[in-house]
């Protein structure tokens, strides 16, 4: 049986699907990932075979166009860069993937592999790794650029949401989707959030007791739980420097504003005013020296990357825009978090982990040096929030997201006769 894993997007994205590549070959799969280009060099330390999906000037291009990083703008200019990809995605698996002998497993965003199931009859399961893609009358997630009070009906929500699919994604992604499918014979898709779901298996990347199952979810859709991939970044362990750092002195403060983020110039200008207010020390990560201030006190170390499992553990609190992987690393270390979401699905984990009281959120507008300072004394000097992180870290003992993800994938694949 051959894996042919897909998955378009950021770190977020990617990381998860290269820690259920590592499984699969230990398990002793014939498995290839198609994943956007600068990810070729993650896949080569793990010995998982690699295709580029675009080059590293399309992947640069995505990640730098501001629209992205609106609250309102940003699905359109999302969804409209990932339906431009599909005809590429179907392509690569209609080379290489044989009925009867391969399986598809694809990220939501991969729309080609949807296209590849309807039209080659392959066996495809579809990945979600955040609960705010899965609709429901019942438990709507929180919507990015909806300022709606925190005890509007859930129905509302949903409306809401159904009117983004009419004017918001379905005009930025389905034209490009179905030209192509008119190409290949098949029917136009008419609402994207509810296609872009394999009918034959859903893999939910985050546990229930995260985001509970509801009435109106496909049948289909099945938990395996948060799969902890940072190990699988840019390094798997912290560096000298850092070490070094973190055994001088108190815990830190760690900022991050996400791997593809390329406009944090203010969210870390605040963060280093927010540790001099509080006296604390801190630690910034970002990809792009250009985002942090040019001069840093003593106190204050930036670094492009740490996995997040070896710094958490020695961080007084976590302090990022809001994604579901990071979301789940500060949750597996039992560290308190504050998010400031940028959009997405940002909006709806911050809800989440207030939800758990395991956090707190601040909109970027109320991200002040003051506000800030203000929120995250309390944060730090709360009992609930203490126990509440500690007994969710307990929650992951014994608890493997990647390994139940290979598990689903294997009960799916064809079997030899």
């Amino acid at each position: 049986m051959r894996i042919h894993l897909i998955a378009l997007g950021s770190y977020g994205d990617v990381l998860p699907f290269l820690a259920i590549g590592a499984e699969c070959l230990r398990r002793g799969h014939d498995v290839i990932l198609a994943a956007p280009a600068p990810f070729a060099d993650h896949a080569t330390r793990i010995g998982l075979p690699f295709h580029s999906l675009g080059d590293s000037d399309d992947y640069r291009r995505i990640v730098s166009d501001p629209r992205l990083w609106h609250p309102r703008q940003g699905a359109a200019a999302l969804f409209g860069n990932m339906a431009a990809a599909t005809e590429q995605t179907y392509r690569w698996i209609a080379e290489n993937a044989r009925k009867g002998r391969s399986i598809v497993v694809a990220s939501t965003l991969a729309f080609g592999a949807r296209v590849a199931q309807e039209k080659l009859r392959l066996p495809v399961i579809t990945i979600h790794a955040m609960p705010m893609v899965m609709e429901s009358r019942y438990a709507s997630p929180i919507l990015p650029g909806v300022p709606l009070p925190s005890w509007a009906p859930s129905r509302l929500r949903h409306w809401i949401g159904r009117g983004a699919d009419r004017y918001v994604i379905g005009p930025a992604a389905l034209p490009s989707i179905n030209a192509f499918r008119q190409e290949l014979g098949l029917n136009p898709v008419r609402r994207l959030r509810y296609w872009w779901n394999s009918p034959s298996r859903i893999l939910l990347l985050f546990p229930d007791w995260f985001a509970r199952a509801q009435p109106d979810w496909p049948q289909q859709a099945v938990h395996v739980g948060f799969p902890i991939a940072d190990r699988f970044g840019d390094t798997d362990r912290l560096g000298l420097h850092l070490s070094r750092f973190l055994k001088a002195g108190d815990p830190p403060l760690v900022f991050t504003y996400g791997s593809a983020m390329r406009q944090a110039t203010a969210f870390f200008r605040i963060a280093l005013a927010i540790c001099q207010r509080l006296g604390r020390r801190g630690v910034f990560l970002a990809p792009e020296q250009g985002q942090v201030p040019e001069i840093l006190p003593e106190t204050v170390i930036h670094v492009p990357y740490a996995p997040l499992s070896a710094l958490l553990p020695h961080a007084a609190a976590l302090i990022h825009h809001g994604g579901i992987g990071t979301v789940a690393q500060a949750l597996a270390a039992g560290t308190p978090q504050m998010i400031v979401p940028v959009a997405f699905d940002h909006f709806d984990e911050a809800a989440r982990v207030k939800h758990l009281r395991a956090g707190t959120s601040l909109s970027r507008r109320r991200f002040t040096p003051g506000r800030g300072a203000r929120r995250l004394r309390r944060l730090l000097a709360s009992p609930e929030v203490a126990q509440a992180c500690q007994e969710l870290r307990l929650r992951f003992n014994g608890q493997d997201g990647v390994s139940a993800a290979c598990d689903a994938i294997e009960q799916m694949a064809p079997r030899r006769r």
